[in-house]
């Protein structure tokens, strides 16, 4: 048997191998988003796990990033280094540390957001809590959440606030939180992230920067309680 065959076999058993085989077979060019996890399976003929470890490997090598509740997608080269970069420092996080980070960001841009807001801001962030009660999954609802304080974000109107919350969101995203557990389909209609949401937006609206300050800090330390038992 030659080299050849010899690394084309390979390929063919090993799971980072065959997916990167197939994504280049497949000619996904920079910026496309990969078909769905369950396609990918089928395909590929490997077990969701084993399936998400060959993704974990090609975004740590910066050739996709994946982006919770959107998908996966091939990276920009001239964006790799940066984003190999997020994926490593979320990799060295925590989720408790990640937490503790939100903790001292967010609620300081919601801060912000209180004295800049301005009405299409206000309005972006009014239809991200409108559709996350309307969520009926909570993959569904979590990317609702995620547009909510990245509204929170906008609102703030400063650039360098918003380019620190989306570099600390895709740090998030690359934390390992393991599998959070759900015992029900979607959000029941009193979770408690509804209320927190509309506090912060209520004082954001009314122009009470310490209010939302204060409701951004609650929000963080009730989620932190939900996962880590902490306060």
């Amino acid at each position: 048997m030659n080299n050849q065959s010899s690394t084309n076999e390979t390929k063919l058993t090993d799971p980072v191998g065959r997916l990167r085989n197939y994504i280049t077979e497949g000619g996904f060019s920079q910026g496309v988003k990969l078909p769905p996890e369950r396609h990918l399976t089928d395909e590929l003929g490997m077990t969701r796990t084993t399936l998400r470890k060959a993704l974990d490997a090609l975004e740590r090598d910066g050739l996709i990033w994946r982006h919770v509740g959107k998908g996966t997608f091939m990276a920009d080269k001239s964006q790799t280094r940066s984003v190999n970069e997020t994926v490593q420092l979320g990799r060295q996080l925590t989720p408790f540390k990640m937490m503790r980070a939100r903790l001292t960001i967010e609620p300081s841009i919601a801060r912000e957001a209180a004295v800049n807001a301005s009405g299409d801001t206000l309005a972006g962030m009014r239809r991200a809590l409108d559709r996350s009660r309307k969520a009926t999954t909570w993959e569904a609802y979590e990317i609702e959440d995620d547009a909510f304080h990245r509204s929170v974000a906008e609102a703030c109107d400063n650039l360098l606030l918003m380019a620190m919350f989306d570099q600390l969101n895709e740090v998030r995203r690359a934390v390992a939180w393991g599998n959070v557990e759900r015992k029900t389909v979607r959000p029941s209609l009193d979770h408690v992230s509804f209320a927190q949401h509309e506090a912060i937006a209520a004082a954001i609206v009314g122009r009470q920067p310490q209010d939302a300050y204060d409701a951004m800090r609650a929000h963080l330390l009730s989620v932190s309680s939900r996962l880590f038992g902490e306060t």
